[in-house]
């Protein structure tokens, strides 16, 4: 089998772990509704499964460093599947979170697994663009995962979401297990030894960007549905198709993003792109029952907060080139913990504030991520500025 082909199963195997992550997002007002829980209370499914896969995942995969990346990877799916079979046949709120700690577990693993996998398994000169194709499973389960939960949701019940992707994960284990070869694991990087990374300023700044933008998007992303619903005044039966608008408009915002900054450098693009992520979050609350107009913004709203994306995964490399590696997992956990942070504080002003309340709250996360990015810029200006003199 061609490596350019198994590099797009383990795409297809990030879009399944995508889908089981975000899918709680689109569905958050059936959730609520089936366990008798708060729309808060469901939101901090979302808290819960980003804070385990942040905080497990550089643990599990310093543990299992030198393990065979095919057994890893098939290690990883089975725990995933079994969560995604529990959160089928398992009752009640409580033990729906349980399994959800479960497929946090797995798909940490899973994703990393296949990223590094992608990277060894290509040919010279390709390893970029082989992560690149993994990644897209994860945009493209935005795109398609999403809105077809919503719509499995709407015609056969929720919970039959999560055993479709359990069928296709026990598929994708099979396919794995004779298309991927064993693969030798990693000598292991300590875990202090990575940490100690946050020490430095223009590491942690560059670090506070991504929290602060990740975490002002699921401020008001975790709660979509049951806005559009509530605040905007948009019709149950368009929530699909507005999702599916929200998850194409994020594919192109991403690609739009990396075409940016390779033409007119990194700053530029971070800085116009969350300029107008807080523009789309205000109009949001402004614009109602208008369905063309609450589209619209939807578009623009996901194309901002996605041309983002690819722009700071690279910006984070050029901070530390010589630990890109450790900086991009270092990354993925604060993304994790972006995500697990907004869902919480979104749940706070849900249910202290009001629904109406989460895009403004949004918007400020993501202004305090312009400025961080502000100060960072400057110390770049001011380090260069002395290195010329020195010169």
């Amino acid at each position: 089998m061609p490596v350019s082909w198994k590099v797009y199963i383990l795409a297809i195997i990030s879009f399944l772990v995508g889908t089981s992550e975000y899918i709680v997002s689109g569905i958050l007002d059936r959730i609520s509704f089936s366990f008798g829980v708060s729309l808060a209370s469901a939101g901090q499914l979302i808290t819960i499964f980003s804070l385990v896969y942040a905080i497990c995942t550089p643990i599990l995969m310093a543990l299992t460093a030198s393990m065979d990346r095919r057994s890893l990877i098939l290690y990883g799916l089975g725990l995933f599947v079994a969560a995604n079979l529990l959160s089928f046949v398992l009752p009640g709120y409580g033990l729906f979170v349980a399994a959800r700690i479960i497929m946090a577990l797995g798909a940490g693993i899973v994703v990393v697994t296949a990223l590094n996998i992608a990277a060894k398994i290509a040919r010279e000169g390709r390893q970029a663009s082989s992560i690149a194709t993994v990644v897209m499973g994860f945009t493209a389960s935005l795109i398609i995962g999403v809105p077809l939960g919503r719509m499995t949701a709407d015609a056969v019940g929720w919970k039959f979401i999560f055993i479709g992707i359990a069928l296709l994960g026990l598929i994708a284990m099979l396919i794995i297990f004779l298309t991927i070869p064993r693969i030798k694991g990693d000598e292991p990087i300590p875990l202090p030894q990575q940490l100690a990374l946050l020490k430095e300023p223009k590491v942690a700044l560059g670090l506070a960007i991504s929290f602060f933008w990740l975490g002002g998007y699921s401020i008001a992303y975790t709660y979509l549905s049951p806005y559009l619903i509530s605040i905007s005044g948009i019709n149950d039966s368009y929530i699909s198709g507005a999702l599916l608008i929200f998850g194409i408009a994020s594919m192109v915002g991403s690609k739009i993003g990396g075409f940016s900054a390779d033409r007119w450098g990194v700053y530029p693009t971070l800085f116009g792109g969350m300029l107008l992520h807080i523009v789309m979050l205000i109009l949001l609350s402004l614009v109602t029952h208008t369905v063309v107009g609450v589209l619209a913004v939807l578009l623009l709203w996901s194309f901002a907060a996605w041309s983002t994306g690819p722009t700071q995964q690279y910006h984070i490399t050029t901070l530390k080139p010589e630990a890109s590696g450790v900086m991009l997992g270092l990354n993925q956990s604060v993304m994790q913990l972006a995500m697990a942070a907004g869902a919480g504080i979104g749940g706070l002003a849900v249910q202290q504030i009001a629904l109406s309340s989460v895009t403004w709250i949004g918007a400020a996360g993501v202004f305090l991520a312009i400025s961080i990015t502000l100060i960072l810029y400057r110390l770049g200006a001011v380090r260069k500025t002395a290195v010329e003199h020195k010169l």
